[in-house]
């Protein structure tokens, strides 16, 4: 009988276990596919933020510090006497708390002002600080010069001198139009109109010939354009060098069609030999002029050789036809104002820039050089770059150089993250740089990764952009979008002329109308009237919620299908690694064919023991302050990719993430 062969059984091998780790989250990609997206971003984040480069946490959230009833418009600093004002609907605002008032602290107690001091009103009436009232329902925005802020919202220009808020033609300075100037008419021209008010002075200069001359002709007055009603003034010179003043209808008359002043007795030669003997003060209002700059809504601080001693505003959207017919636009137009004077707006001092159809939208200063921004679809001079220069002892400022590119949008988005200025444009957050300026055409952008959701969003011309600290803070429709100056990037190869990309988050549910820094805090003012500050402390849980309310922090992994995106895959075991907090927890969500399902919630294992902060709801017995890992297994079988999402939507509760990894195992073609 034959030996019997024992039987041969081929036991396959177990599956290889794979993992799928991250450690590295650098913000949203929103404008990718999620299939496409990089495996550091995400194609849904919701309110986190960087906590180091690399790892991120939820926001912190913010509390209401200030109601003023209407919506803010704007909120203003005069760093030299250290005042905060508040534009809120009509009406202006100090924030310098008079002495012996009560004022609330944090919420908690009442104090009281020993002194006049910059502290946030919380509780009680404002009326009794407003400082003015009658201003545009308009965003405001201010430029500081000469130790007085300037404030344009489009209605009329105002000046704050830390004490009182005027209009800015009040007091505004008055130009000698000529010296030297023989009774006759002519001499020297020596300054131009000034915009802002109607009165000009004229100096002659009597000599020999003219001592018995008792008729001065002015440079202005007509039958089509007399002279105001408005009393003439009138000076003459004595030999001591004072000048004498005297009054129309005893010393003198005027006719106002023609310009004429007729002293009663002349005033005869000068007493000091070449000095102008006789100055005349008149006052002729040339309509529309002042509106050319109280209808400006912003500007910056520019002069010579790149100093900022002068006034550049523009903004102002008046167009049609004028009383004689003609068509007229002043969007495309900026004026400048005296060196270190905002009182004076000369009516020479002004720039038509580029097309007349488009409008100018905002300005940056790039080294020794200013560069406007038009908007609308502009793209032939989509930015003008000019520098100051001293051309026969007037400034000039001449345009050195045209940018292509995409026209800006909002006047209110210009900031500088560290030294490069951005700006939104319709297709996202753009960037000029030093480098661009001896160029041709610019396509800096910088925002990518966020230009999938932000180029969607309404209303882009209101948008209000920020910088706080080494973040870009971009506000429109109650969303923010933060670009993060720590972590910029390669750019994406869909934008090849763009140098870099900053990692970008998106926050929801802030209703901010402007942003502004108070105490190293970020702030805003609401459309609702009120204002709120961001808390500062992320290890405090009551730096979680939205003014009392809580806020859902999501972040969603892209498509994880590994190499083999064709094969299936088995996922059995998932685990995160977040920062260590008092109190924290976090729920998981897997997708499967394209439908969400909770896998965990941990409310447990992510916190600590904290005496101090002891909250018996939340009570645990771990005392171990590290990183927590937070793990579960899972069944998540025969797909050939998976997304996971992570999220904390409770009040008071920080959540930060720095680690994730998923073990699995492959085999198979996915059908």
């Amino acid at each position: 009988m034959a030996e019997q062969q024992a039987t041969q059984f081929n036991i396959p091998s177990s599956p290889t276990l794979k993992v799928y780790k991250n450690d590295r989250f650098l913000g949203a990609d929103f404008t990718s596919d999620a299939s496409t997206v990089d495996e550091t971003k995400s194609p849904n984040t919701v309110n986190m933020i960087r906590s180091v480069p690399g790892k991120i946490r939820k926001r912190m959230g913010y509390k209401e510090i200030g109601d003023y009833k209407q919506r803010i418009w704007g909120v203003h600093h005069l760093s030299t006497t250290d005042i905060w004002l508040i534009h809120a609907g009509d009406k202006l605002y100090n924030l310098s708390a008079p002495k012996g008032r009560k004022w609330a602290a944090d919420n908690k107690e009442v104090v009281t002002a020993d002194k006049a001091e910059n502290i946030m009103l919380l509780t009680g009436d404002y009326e009794d600080t407003m400082i003015y009232s009658g201003m545009a329902q308009h965003r405001s925005v201010s430029l500081e010069l000469s130790q007085k802020l300037i404030i344009l919202d489009g209605k009329k220009a105002l000046i704050f001198d830390g004490f009182t808020v005027k209009d800015l033609s009040d007091n505004a300075y008055i130009p000698t139009l000529r010296i030297s100037e023989n009774p006759e008419g002519g001499g020297t021209d020596y300054e131009a109109l000034n915009l802002l008010q109607p009165a000009w002075q004229e100096w002659f200069i009597c000599n020999a010939d003219h001592a018995s001359t008792k008729e001065f002709q002015l440079a202005f007055g007509t039958t089509e354009s007399p002279l105001d009603d408005t009393k003439v003034k009138a000076w003459l010179l004595n030999g001591d060098g004072d000048w004498i003043e005297k009054t129309e209808g005893t010393d003198f008359t005027v006719d106002r069609t023609k310009g004429k002043v007729t002293f009663v007795t002349a005033p005869g030669e000068t007493p000091l030999a070449g000095e102008d003997n006789v100055k005349i003060q008149a006052y002729r209002t040339v309509k529309g002029y002042s509106d050319r700059v109280n209808h400006c809504t912003f500007g910056t601080l520019f002069g010579v050789n790149g100093a900022q001693d002068r006034l550049f505003i523009s903004g102002n959207p008046d167009k049609g036809e004028n009383e004689d017919g003609e068509l007229f636009t002043y969007i495309c137009y900026d004026w400048f104002s005296g060196q270190y004077d905002p009182t004076y707006f000369a009516d020479t001092h002004y720039s038509q820039l580029g097309s007349d159809s488009t409008a100018i939208v905002g300005y940056s200063i790039i080294n020794n050089y200013l560069a406007a921004f038009k908007g609308g679809n502009e793209q032939s001079q989509a930015v003008l770059i000019r520098e100051g220069d001293i051309t026969d002892d007037e400034p000039t400022f001449k345009v050195v150089n045209t940018l292509q590119g995409v026209g800006a949008v909002s006047p209110y988005s210009f900031a500088y993250l560290e030294t490069e200025p951005l700006f939104l444009t319709k297709l996202g957050v753009y960037a000029i740089t030093a480098q661009d300026i001896t160029g041709e055409k610019y396509a800096q952008n910088r925002s990518y990764y966020l230009d999938g959701k932000l180029t969607e969003e309404e209303n882009l011309n209101e948008a209000y952009g920020f910088t706080f600290k080494d973040f870009y803070v971009l506000a429109v429709n109650s969303h923010v979008y933060v670009l993060d100056g720590q972590q910029p990037m390669q750019t994406d190869k869909s934008r090849p002329y763009a140098t870099r990309q900053y990692a970008g988050f998106f926050w929801d549910d802030v209703p901010a109308s402007v942003f502004f820094e108070y105490d190293n805090t970020l702030c805003f003012g609401a459309t609702d009237g009120k204002i709120y500050a961001f808390y500062k402390d992320k290890h405090e849980l009551e730096s979680y919620n939205d003014n009392g309310k809580e806020y859902g922090a999501i972040w969603e992994t892209a498509d994880i299908s590994e190499q083999l995106f064709y094969k299936n895959k088995n996922y059995r075991y998932l685990a995160i690694r977040c920062m260590p907090e008092i109190v924290s927890s976090v729920e998981v969500w897997a997708q499967r064919r394209g439908i969400w399902e909770r896998i965990k919630e941990d409310a447990t294992t992510l916190k600590y023991f904290s005496y101090q902060h002891l909250t018996y709801s939340k009570f645990t017995y771990s005392t171990d302050s590290t990183a927590k890992v937070s793990s579960t297994k899972v069944r998540l079988k025969k797909l050939d990719h998976v997304r996971f999402r992570f999220e904390n939507n409770r009040i008071n509760e920080p959540f930060g993430l720095n680690d994730f990894a998923v073990e699995y195992t492959q085999g198979g073609n996915h059908k």
